[in-house]
């Protein structure tokens, strides 16, 4: 699977030489191949219908708007793939040598900010529709939290042994770290998306002090 371009990695995993009857199944298939090539902003939905067969107004009747077909397509992807990306991204930052906690927060931010960067689009898509779609969010939250969850606690936990955080509940630990660094990247790419002078090092770093902060022990 490619590392980060999560388009890529849905067109590697999708089977073109597949016979598809189907049109609303062809439609997908098109749609993840003209993604993967050209990207999301830049494929049109006359384009997908032109190089799937079909009408325009077909894409429309089955999804409704672009961003839909994107959902229905990534949502599943993601489902799939949320527990080896966990596994993954854990196994390679704990590859390094991390030494302290504070080590592991900035390799961990520094390395979703760039799987953000290269999924902006996506990214920007599908935290819409988890804010706004409660049937999405229900599908995906559980996810997040069933493979990303347990290893963070574990990771809290023996740092909190080792005598570097602070005796607060490991739970809430856990949960106050989520809930920072989703809301800056939700901020950062989503709310305020031009903010391109930002200084990226410094934010990364910032993030981490603020963090440190609040749980190290004194």
């Amino acid at each position: 699977m490619p590392k980060y371009n999560l388009l890529e990695a849905m067109m590697a995993q999708s089977n073109p030489a597949a016979k598809q009857t189907d049109k609303k199944q062809k439609i997908v298939g098109t749609a993840i191949k003209l993604f993967a090539e050209k990207g999301y902003a830049n494929t049109p939905t006359s384009e997908i219908a032109k190089e799937a067969g079909v009408a325009e107004g077909t894409i429309f009747r089955h999804f409704g708007t672009k961003d839909n077909l994107l959902i229905t397509v990534i949502v599943p992807f993601l489902k799939e793939s949320i527990p080896s990306m966990a596994e993954e991204l854990f196994h390679e930052i704990l590859s390094k040598n991390i030494m302290c906690f504070e080590d592991f927060l900035r390799e961990l931010i520094k390395d979703r900010m760039k799987f953000i960067k290269e999924n902006k689009e996506i990214f920007q898509i599908v935290i819409k529709e988890l804010l706004y779609n409660e049937g999405i969010k229900k599908e995906l939250i559980p996810y997040f939290v069933k493979n990303i969850g347990p290893r963070l606690l574990h990771l809290i936990q023996t740092y909190q042994e080792h005598g570097e955080l602070a005796d607060i509940p490991a739970e809430k630990i856990c949960n106050m770290i989520f809930i920072f660094i989703a809301g800056n990247f939700v901020t950062r790419f989503v709310l305020l998306p031009n903010d391109s002078g930002a200084d990226e090092e410094s934010e990364i770093e910032s993030m981490v002090r603020f963090v440190m902060d609040g749980i190290r022990k004194k």
